[in-house]
């Protein structure tokens, strides 16, 4: 239909995105976005408002993709004040039994997630009164727990690469990486992006390692860690060994990769190691030791959409055992 073929996006310049992608400018919030407006109209405002708020671009591609789908259902040019609870249960049911096209439930959780946060924000802007999203039940989809290290796998990993540090042949980098991930539970993107001048050692005692972002979307994602009093003489080891003229860690990711699967081997633990693991593990240690949620996220540099899934699965692997 005509109102569906709407541009969903502010017309403008566009640059490239830290992939080489081609995206849209940031646009100011519509000073003009009423509760009579279409939904065409709040559905581009929204796409702003992600963008400034440092949605990542899997994110907001997913919820682009997800509002065309009810825009199409509803019609572009539908008024957000008649757009109520019952149209979105109805959109709900139309969408998982009658389009006749299959919705995984992990799908489907996700579209419900891109109304509720869609409608918040109308809501918060003040835009709309009520939030007719805000009833809807949320079921998220099943998915198996994330494999993590048992505490006694970690003192074997740790242990077996503090070793190596008074080896024959001294290597620091091994027993430097586990330290780093274990201790901040950063991502594998994030380790790689470390530069010297993100680590301050002005109290050799407290440690500290800055997360920075070259992209300004990320900015929100930047935070300050503390890294233990044991990174700084294997630090200091590690500089003398590798000399980085840079970046911590001057080598590809799947070196440091190659690195872990090493070291598994060498501390018994089947399987292997992953980044991805290590990170886990790091927020369920925190959980335990009673890091409170709120601070746990900001350590993670999780978005509140990224914090609802991640929370409960963290709370399960923290859990005492029945």
């Amino acid at each position: 239909m005509p109102d569906e073929q709407l541009q969903m996006f502010p017309k403008g310049r566009a640059g490239r995105g830290s992939a080489g992608e081609m995206t849209q400018p940031v646009a100011s919030l519509p000073t003009d976005l009423t509760r009579d407006s279409s939904l065409a109209a709040a559905i581009s405002g929204f796409h702003g408002h992600m963008l400034r708020q440092g949605f990542s671009d899997n994110t907001i591609k997913a919820f682009q993709a997800d509002l065309r789908l009810f825009m199409k259902y509803m019609g572009a040019s539908r008024p957000l004040s008649e757009i109520g609870q019952v149209d979105l249960e109805r959109y709900m049911t139309w969408m998982r039994v009658d389009r006749g096209v299959s919705c995984s439930p992990k799908t489907y959780a996700r579209r419900l997630t891109t109304l509720k946060v869609f409608f918040s924000w109308l809501a918060v802007s003040e835009v709309l009164q009520t939030d007719p999203a805000a009833a809807l039940i949320h079921e998220p989809a099943s998915a198996p727990l994330p494999v993590i290290l048992y505490d006694g796998q970690v003192n074997d990993l740790l242990r077996a690469t503090r070793d190596l540090l008074w080896a024959s042949k001294p290597d620091a980098r091994p027993y430097l990486l586990i330290l780093v991930v274990i201790q901040t539970g950063i991502k594998k993107s994030e380790c790689m992006e470390i530069k010297l001048e993100h680590i301050d050692l002005s109290n050799p005692q407290a440690p500290v390692l800055y997360i920075r972002y070259a992209d300004p979307r990320r900015t929100h994602k930047e935070r300050k860690l503390a890294l233990g009093p044991a990174f700084t003489p294997v630090y200091r080891q590690y500089l003398r060994e590798y000399a980085p003229k840079e970046h911590l860690f001057e080598c590809t990711s799947r070196n440091l990769e190659y690195v872990l699967q090493d070291m598994a081997q060498l501390a018994g633990i089947a399987g292997g190691v992953s980044f991805e693991q290590l990170r886990w593990t790091s927020a369920v240690r925190d959980y335990r030791n009673g890091m409170p949620a709120a601070h746990l996220r900001e350590k993670m540099g999780l978005s509140q959409i990224s914090w609802r899934e991640t929370l409960p699965k963290i709370q399960k692997l923290a859990r005492p055992a029945l």
